[in-house]
This record gives C-alpha cells, sequence and structure tokens, in this order.
C-alpha cells in the first residue's frame, strides 16, 4: 500500500504518513497559499507542487527530497503578444500535472485555465504550448464550467503507448491525440449536454466531463464523471455509454478507476447545479464492480446527517494498489478507506477546503 498521501488545499500542501500507529500529518509546505495541484511522479521521486495566486498568477515548485527542500521552476505560460499595444491570453491556473511514459524520463504534461495544454522535456524547468490543441477551431465553442474559462483538468497518459493521450475540459469534451500531440480529434459519440437546448445536445466541444479517469492495465476503458451523469467507454474513447439511473445521484465531480480492475471505478455523488452538497446531507462513495450494471453505496465512517462536504474533481484519489483510497472534501474533511472503500477513517476534520490529493 501507499506510505505517504499530498493533501493540495487553499492553504498548504499537507503531508500524511504511515507508520506503525497509523496514518499521522508529517509535514506542511507552502502555508497560508492556494495549491491548485500535486503530483508524485513514481518515474523518479520528484514531487511538484502547483500554486494559485490569483493576481501574483500561477507559480509551480519541484522537491526531489520528497518535500524536505523545494526549487521553484517557470510555471507554464503563453508567449507574450506581438501586437502591439495587444494583450495575449494569459495562465490563470495550473489545474493538472500528469508525468509522461516510462520511456520519456523527465517530461511532464500540465493543463490549464483557460484551456491550454503544455508539455515540459526537462522536470519542468521549462514548458511549450501544444499549440496544435491551441489552434483548433472548435476551441471557440469551449466554455467555462465553475470557471468563467474553459480549462483543462484531466490528462491520461497511456501506459503502452506514450504518444498516446486523452484529455478532457471543462467545458469543452474529450480530446484524443495518438501522436504526442501533434493532432487531435473529439471524442464524444454518446455524451450529451442535457443543459443544452435539444438540438445542440450532443454537439462534442460543448460537452462538460468533469473528470476523465483511465484504467492503467487496460488503458482502453475509460470513466467519465460528467455533468450529465457516468459515462464508460471501452473502446478508447471512440463511443461512450451513458450509465444511468445510479442512486443517490449520478451527479457529482470525481471518480477514481481500479488500476488492474477497469470494470470497478469510485464516485461521490452530490445535488446538482446550485445546490452540489451530499444528497439527503449523507456523504456516501458509489461503487461499481461490473463496469456500471450495478452499484453500492459505502458510508461506513462518513457523516449520514448535516453533511455538507462536496469533493472536487481531484479529491478522490486511489493508490497504485487498488486498495487503498483518500476522499477529501470542500469543508476540510479528510477521509480515508484501506479495504476498496468498505470503511472509512477520519484523518482530519480541520483542514483548508481540499483541492486535490495523491498517493506516493
Amino acid at each position: 500500500m501507499a506510505n505517504r498521501l499530498y493533501v493540495a488545499t487553499r492553504k498548504g500542501l499537507l503531508t500524511f504518513a504511515r507508520n506503525a500507529g497509523g496514518w499521522r500529518l508529517a509535514g506542511t509546505d507552502f502555508i497560508g497559499q492556494p495549491v491548485s495541484m500535486v503530483l508524485a511522479d513514481r518515474r523518479d521521486g520528484g514531487l511538484y507542487a502547483a500554486l494559485h495566486l490569483g493576481h501574483f498568477g500561477p507559480k509551480l515548485w519541484r522537491s526531489t527530497d520528497a518535500g524536505q527542500s523545494w526549487q521553484e521552476l517557470v510555471a507554464p505560460a503563453f508567449a507574450a503578444s506581438e501586437g502591439e499595444g495587444e494583450q495575449g491570453p494569459s495562465v490563470e491556473m495550473l489545474w493538472s500535472l500528469e508525468a509522461a511514459g516510462a520511456d520519456q524520463p523527465g517530461m511532464l504534461w500540465a493543463g490549464t485555465i483557460p484551456g491550454a495544454l503544455f508539455r515540459s522535456p526537462d522536470r519542468g524547468a521549462s514548458w511549450t504550448l501544444v499549440d496544435s490543441l491551441w489552434q483548433r477551431p472548435e476551441r471557440a465553442q469551449w466554455f467555462g464550467g465553475g470557471y468563467d474559462q474553459p480549462g483543462i483538468h484531466s490528462i491520461c497518459v497511456d501506459p503502452r503507448d506514450s504518444a498516446r493521450l486523452h484529455v478532457a475540459v471543462s467545458c469543452g469534451g474529450v480530446w484524443c491525440s495518438e501522436d504526442g500531440g501533434a493532432s487531435w480529434a473529439c471524442r464524444t459519440q454518446g455524451m450529451r449536454a442535457a443543459y443544452m437546448p435539444p438540438e445542440l445536445q450532443e454537439t462534442p466541444e460543448i460537452q462538460d466531463p468533469h473528470r476523465l479517469v483511465a484504467c492503467p492495465a487496460a488503458p482502453d476503458t475509460l470513466w467519465v464523471q460528467h455533468h450529465n451523469g457516468i459515462f464508460l467507454s471501452t473502446d478508447g474513447a471512440a463511443h461512450w455509454q451513458e450509465i444511468s439511473d445510479v442512486e443517490p445521484s449520478s451527479f457529482g465531480f470525481a471518480v477514481v478507476v481500479h488500476p488492474s480492475e477497469p470494470g470497478t471505478a469510485w464516485f461521490v455523488p452530490a445535488v446538482k447545479d446550485e445546490c452540489r452538497v451530499p444528497v439527503e446531507q449523507r456523504l456516501v462513495v458509489t461503487r461499481t464492480r461490473d463496469g456500471g450494471q450495478s452499484f453500492e453505496r459505502l458510508s461506513r465512517g462518513l457523516p449520514q446527517a448535516e453533511c455538507f462536504d462536496l469533493v472536487y474533481r481531484h479529491g478522490l484519489e486511489i493508490d497504485e494498489h487498488g486498495q487503498c483510497l483518500a476522499l477529501g472534501s470542500t469543508t476540510g474533511h479528510l477521509w480515508l478507506s484501506e479495504d476498496q472503500g468498505d470503511s472509512w477513517q477520519a484523518l482530519a476534520g480541520h483542514l483548508p477546503p481540499i483541492h486535490a490529493l495523491r498517493f506516493a
């Protein structure tokens, strides 16, 4: 099982570690600063923290000693506008960070708000905009969901072929590349956007996937928690199947998939749209073991009354063995399960709002 859990919050990066007595808070970094994303790179042990500093822009830091010391890096940014008096786009937030394949040591991918994808060949020392996606004419149809601008929050790298990528945009659909980002196709067949007029509901570029994950052992199986519900693809995003009638709700933001069982996935349901609290104010995690044919409600150890916890896109995490899960909420509660979600223990209850979780 994993023995470290990194917790990115609105007021810093927290590290929880497992020892003989259980899980304990082992470190705090960037106290008082919003951490939008954290990445623990299993290829070389590098640890990355993205900070969202508003007026001062995004910042990126790297540690090579598990957080004992940090080095500031150059954050992804657009090139300066060449037109006199023109102001080009600027990166508002780093929303996703992912390691490239094992055959590409040091390469990283980053997704931002606005909806741009960046590539680093040197462990974050330099970044290049993936212009082939940014220049797609369909991008003019993308729009913001929870944020004013669209953003790339999910990046999936196929472990069999590092040139094969899937990224998800809120709101802008699921985009796929077979050639390392040189070209792209929007693949949302089977998805629908109920928030649009009937004649536009199947438009690819306005779909709102809240989170996209792929099974490492079977990368053609992808799960999406969509604004409209839950969608599953078993053919590399060529087609999507909507999974409906999930109780207590098919709305939510987070999803994780078992690393070796593609039909097993976990979700955190909520009341949709303007409400966004747990259904009946009872926090549950739903799990399917059969590709969405049936779901279990997992609630042992989670609050079942007067609960207002919402779980963001990256607030549900699973370890590389598929046994340990972590759950972090907007109200600063952090839970851990070491039995695939059957039961949960509270690790902390007075944290800042939690943005993202990573095991290491």
